[in-house]
């Protein structure tokens, strides 16, 4: 009789995001992303595995030639003990000493900031955030947004009746 063959389960490749930044999206123009290390303690990297994250209020401060992720909430481990960390510390980021000197010029210029986009982890099951230099919108710069958003998806809703038939199935 033949071996039957085993069957190993691999790992997914790529990426897995942990969290994102949405509002972001809504509230900036996003004008260069950049990935970052970030330096986070045990506890911390628990909760992130877990996608105990909210990068909603988070902003980047470039402070002594360091980038530092701030008001970021990671929440605490639940199976932690006293030495829980604290849930909106500020944490290092970890980028190449141009790349910093490049996001601090940047951000002192008037009405840049730096925001963090997305956090996940690695296929090497380290940590990353997307950070992004962004300008922020103005009330009718969202307006448009959501107007194109709107063209665009009544236009693919035309060519879709239009191809499949008219009744909207393939």
């Amino acid at each position: 009789m033949a071996k039957k063959k085993q069957q190993t389960k691999t790992a997914p490749t790529g990426p897995r995001t942990v969290a994102t930044n949405r509002k972001a999206r809504h509230d900036y123009f996003i004008e260069e992303t950049f990935e970052a290390g970030i330096a986070l303690t045990g506890t911390e990297i628990k909760s992130v595995r877990a996608g105990s994250v909210n990068l909603r209020e988070g902003f980047v401060l470039v402070r002594d030639g360091e980038a530092w992720l701030m008001g970021v909430h990671i929440a605490q481990y639940r199976h932690g003990n006293r030495s829980n960390h604290e849930e909106t510390r500020s944490r290092k980021l970890l980028l190449h000493r141009r790349q910093i000197d490049h996001l601090h010029a940047r951000a002192t210029q008037r009405n840049w900031t730096i925001v963090p986009l997305r956090m996940y982890i690695n296929d090497a099951g380290l940590a990353k955030v997307q950070i992004a230099l962004v300008r922020g919108k103005r009330q009718y710069d969202k307006r448009q947004s959501i107007a194109r958003r709107d063209a665009e998806r009544d236009v693919n809703r035309a060519l879709k009746q239009r191809y499949t038939g008219g009744n909207g199935r393939a």
